[in-house]
């Protein structure tokens, strides 16, 4: 029987060199309604590149990214300190199997700030973000392990919406952030992943729920709305043009206060995000 860190160490591997069938249907689709040579060429690289990755369990890309860990407990389950060091460990013995690019930067906090030190070598040393846990009515704990890569983080945004009583107002903001930021990431076809919650906080959690429970070829009116409107005059992939900047948009929103804001993350995922996998641990 395997135990948790052997779970983890594997679930971490297929998180960073798997396209799930899902994504490969939506690149399908959107390869088949491409009339540009360029950018149905490209988007058919993307695909070759994510199914020779899988088939060797070799990294989607060369920024293998940070982990970023969502531990779902059942009403009756119970965590321990052992049990998370497991995890902790199964993910170190998955940076080193996958391996993930070494990123993990010595020194103090001022050291760290300014990359003074230079790197570990280990690419285990890349800490994971902290540990998001989640209720859940199924009686499991299930870990779901989400890779996120540097270029998104750098083009994402979370600011206030003053919603001025509209959903409009919340969702053409989102609209013009994405604009904005779509033909600066580089690598597209992206999926946009956006947080509506009460705090910055909340919200940054809220898209990183979005991306845990995301679903190809299964948008809300919502999310096709953003997706059609960022896809009208987008770069296409990586920027040559095209129909399709936007592959999919996962929203999810939280629960809200009586205020003028709602507070909105949105991040632009690569064209091999999200990069995730789930295990149940027990």
């Amino acid at each position: 029987m395997e135990t948790i860190t052997e779970k983890v160490r594997d679930t971490l591997v297929l998180a960073g060199s798997t396209f799930r069938e899902d994504q490969k249907e939506a690149y399908r689709a959107a390869i088949a309604e491409e009339t540009k040579e360029q950018a149905r060429w490209t988007m058919e690289q993307i695909l070759e590149n994510a199914c020779v990755a899988q088939e060797n369990k070799r990294p989607l890309c060369d920024d293998t990214g940070i982990p970023h860990l969502i531990l779902e407990m059942g009403h009756g389950r119970t965590l321990t300190g052992k049990m998370l060091e497991e995890i902790y460990e199964g993910v170190r013995q998955g940076l080193q199997a996958l391996p993930g690019r070494p990123m993990a930067v010595k020194g103090d906090d001022t050291a760290r700030i300014q990359q003074s030190e230079g790197l570990y070598e280990d690419p285990a040393m890349l800490a994971p973000a902290p540990l998001m846990l989640r209720s859940v009515s199924e009686d499991v704990i299930r870990l779901t392990v989400i890779l996120q890569g540097g270029g998104p983080e750098i083009r994402a945004k979370t600011y206030r919406v003053f919603h001025r009583h509209s959903v409009d107002t919340v969702k053409d903001e989102i609209v013009s952030w994405a604009k904005a930021e779509v033909g600066n990431l580089g690598c597209t076809p992206c999926n946009l992943a956006v947080g509506i919650g009460r705090s910055h906080y909340e919200a940054s959690s809220l898209m990183l729920q979005a991306m845990a429970e995301s679903r190809f070829g299964q948008m809300t009116e919502l999310e096709q709305y953003i997706t059609d409107r960022v896809n009208e005059d987008g770069p296409g992939p990586l920027g040559l043009g095209g129909k399709t900047s936007v592959l999919s948009t996962f929203v999810k929103v939280g629960p809200q206060r009586a205020s003028g804001v709602r507070i909105v993350c949105m991040r632009p995922c690569c064209c091999f995000e999200p990069r995730k996998a789930s295990v149940i641990l027990s």
